[in-house]
C-alpha cells in the first residue's frame, strides 16, 4: 500500500500557504516533497509534522527565480525520489513558492519588476517544463495565483499581473497536458494572515477589518482556509475540474 501512495512537490512549502497545502495534502495521505529557499529549519519542521502524521515527506532548497538552477534541483529531485521512494515520478505539482512588494505602480522599479517576474511566473513557467517529464500520467498541477486579478488593491500593480500571467498560463498548460491526463488548475486566495509580503496585513489592523467589511463571510483569510482547497484539488473527487481559477476569498469585494 505504501508504494501506491501519491507524491506531492509543493514549492515554498516551508511557511505559510504552502505549509499549509503540505499538511492538508499529508492529511488526505498523499505524501510530500517541499521546496525552501533559505528556512531550512522551518521546512524541517514541516517534514516532522507530516513524519507525526503518519506520512513521508522531504526537503529540497530550491530558488524559484533561479532558471539556472532548476537542472540540479531536478536532478537531486530525481535521487531523492529513487532513494526514498523508490520511485521516478510525483503525482502532483503545487507551483507556490513566491514573496510580495506592495509599492505602487509609479513607483515599482525594474528590479523589483524582475524579481517578481522572475519567481512568480519565468520561474514557474520553466521548472514546470522541467518537472512535467517526472509528472505521472493521471496527475496534476495547482498554480497559486491571487484574488488581486479579479480585484485591485493600490501596490499590488506588478505582483497582480504575474498572476494574471499565471491564470492564462494555467490554461495552456491543461490544454497541452491534457493528453497524458494531467489536470492544470489555480486557485486564488484572498487576503490572508500569513507572513507574505512582510506581514503587512498582520501588522495593521485598519486594513485587516476593511477587508473584512469588505468579504462577505465577514473576516481577513487564514492559511488554513487555503491548504484544503489546494488538496482537494489533487484527490479523485476533483478529477473532472480542469483549466479552472478557483478563488478562495470568502467573497471579497462581490
Amino acid at each position: 500500500m505504501e508504494n501506491q501512495r501519491k507524491i506531492a512537490l509543493v514549492t515554498g512549502g516551508s511557511r505559510g500557504l504552502g505549509r499549509n497545502s503540505a499538511l492538508a495534502l499529508a492529511d488526505k495521505g498523499i505524501d510530500v516533497i517541499i521546496t525552501y529557499h533559505s528556512q531550512k529549519e522551518e521546512a524541517a519542521s514541516v517534514v516532522e509534522q507530516i513524519a507525526n502524521k503518519g506520512g513521508k515527506a522531504a526537503a529540497l532548497q530550491l530558488d524559484a527565480g533561479l532558471v539556472s538552477s532548476f537542472d540540479v534541483f531536478v536532478s537531486g529531485l530525481q535521487d531523492l525520489l529513487k532513494e526514498k521512494w523508490g520511485r521516478e515520478h510525483i503525482d502532483f505539482l503545487i507551483n507556490n513558492a513566491g514573496f510580495g512588494i506592495n509599492t505602487p505602480f509609479l513607483e515599482t522599479t525594474e528590479e523589483q519588476f524582475d524579481s517578481l517576474m522572475n519567481v512568480h511566473f519565468k520561474g514557474v513557467f520553466f521548472l514546470t517544463q522541467k518537472l512535467v517529464p517526472l509528472i505521472a500520467e493521471q496527475g496534476g498541477i495547482v498554480n497559486i495565483s491571487t484574488g488581486l486579478t479579479r480585484f485591485s488593491m493600490e501596490g499590488s500593480s506588478a505582483y497582480a499581473s504575474m498572476k494574471g500571467a499565471i491564470e492564462v498560463l494555467t490554461k495552456y498548460m491543461a490544454k497541452e497536458l491534457g493528453r497524458r491526463g494531467i489536470r492544470v488548475n489555480a486557485v486564488a486566495p484572498g487576503a490572508i494572515l500569513t507572513d507574505f509580503g512582510g506581514g503587512r496585513l498582520k501588522q495593521n489592523q485598519a486594513i485587516r477589518e476593511y477587508i473584512g467589511s469588505q468579504t462577505a463571510l465577514g473576516r481577513v483569510g487564514e492559511a488554513d482556509d487555503i491548504g484544503g482547497v489546494v488538496a482537494s484539488l489533487c484527490s479523485g473527487d476533483m478529477g473532472w475540474v480542469n483549466s479552472q481559477r478557483i478563488e478562495a476569498s470568502g467573497g471579497m469585494f462581490l
